[in-house]
């Protein structure tokens, strides 16, 4: 199964001079084109650029190999470049699994459902004293400062 880049193209930096194109990473897709190319127009939809900072419009386009985004600005309008590359080659090791991404065999797995975790709610504090005690039980409803004379 192929790894997928899904890549953004945006404008860096501010003024005319200082601006530059640049490329990054969104994200990687396990599977077909077909899929990563799914994935990436989502993710072209809800994009957040650099520039412009306050989007009035954005309209996107599908391409041969991804998505273009038009935004209108307040000032000027901006583009976004997003493309689909299959990975070949990473000079860095593969990640670690996670031991939360690691799929036990059973009727999920047979469906190509992915188990959900639950996180393990905090153990009951120990003695019947805590048990009852609020989160905020010492702390008075007015403060004591209130209404002194001394601090008007």
């Amino acid at each position: 199964m192929a790894r997928w880049g899904l890549l953004v193209e945006q404008n860096l930096g501010f003024g005319g001079e200082h601006r530059m194109w640049s490329v990054g990473v969104l994200g990687h897709v396990e599977g077909t084109r077909e899929e990563a190319l799914a994935e990436l127009g989502r993710r072209a939809e809800t994009f957040e650029p650099v520039h412009p900072r306050t989007v009035r419009r954005r309209v996107v386009y599908r391409t041969d190999d991804g998505f273009l985004a038009v935004l209108d600005g307040a000032w000027q309008v901006f583009h976004c470049r997003f493309s689909v590359a299959e990975q070949v080659h990473d000079s860095a090791p593969p990640p670690e699994p996670k031991p939360q991404q690691v799929a036990k065999a059973g009727p999920e797995a047979a469906r190509g459902l992915r188990p959900v975790i639950v996180p393990r709610r905090p153990a009951a504090p120990d003695g019947p004293a805590e048990a009852g005690k609020e989160w905020d039980a010492d702390v008075p409803d007015t403060p004591s400062w209130l209404g002194r004379g001394d601090l008007q």
